[in-house]
């Protein structure tokens, strides 16, 4: 993961330290991709840093561009797309398969949807969701399928 956060920073995006990247830190404009420290990108996500429908609507323009930047602390979910020109404030959580359109101001928010509002806090979450949590850390393949396997009453339920 080290090497290709430093391949991400060499193409330009400015990336933070402690950043756990699972997607591409990429765009055709990488250097408009800020990632603050401490950082969690999951797979799937897509930075869209321009939009060429610009050439359909405006006579002799090309693209709409804008920067994305994720905030420090923050975690995006599995296939996130965030749009050019947002910005998410520091320790947002945005939830799998949303699109961010908007910025938010909201530090500690919790986004969901298409597009993609904000739900909750990572506050209102942590104390709905603390008798679902396990701990894997340091754990093998076996010892985290037996503890799953041991604890049903910790699942999600929706």
């Amino acid at each position: 993961m080290k090497y290709k956060l430093e391949r991400y920073r060499m193409n330009g995006a400015i990336i933070g330290e402690n950043v756990r990247a699972f997607s591409p830190i990429s765009s055709g404009e990488p250097y408009l991709i800020t990632v603050e420290n401490d950082v969690t990108i999951s797979t799937g996500v897509k930075f869209c840093t321009h939009d060429n429908s610009a050439i359909k609507i405006i006579n002799g323009a090309t693209d709409f561009v804008g920067p994305i930047t994720i905030g420090e602390g923050s975690f995006i979910g599995m296939n996130t797309i965030l749009m050019g020109g947002v910005t998410l404030p520091k320790h947002s959580i945005v939830g799998a398969g949303s699109i961010v359109t908007k910025s938010v101001q909201q530090e500690g928010c919790v986004l969901a949807g298409n597009p993609a509002k904000i739900i909750g806090t990572i506050d209102s979450i942590r104390e709905n969701k603390k008798e679902n949590v396990f701990n894997f850390q340091g754990m093998t393949s076996e010892q985290k399928k037996k503890a799953i396997l041991e604890h049903p009453e910790k699942y999600l339920r929706k």
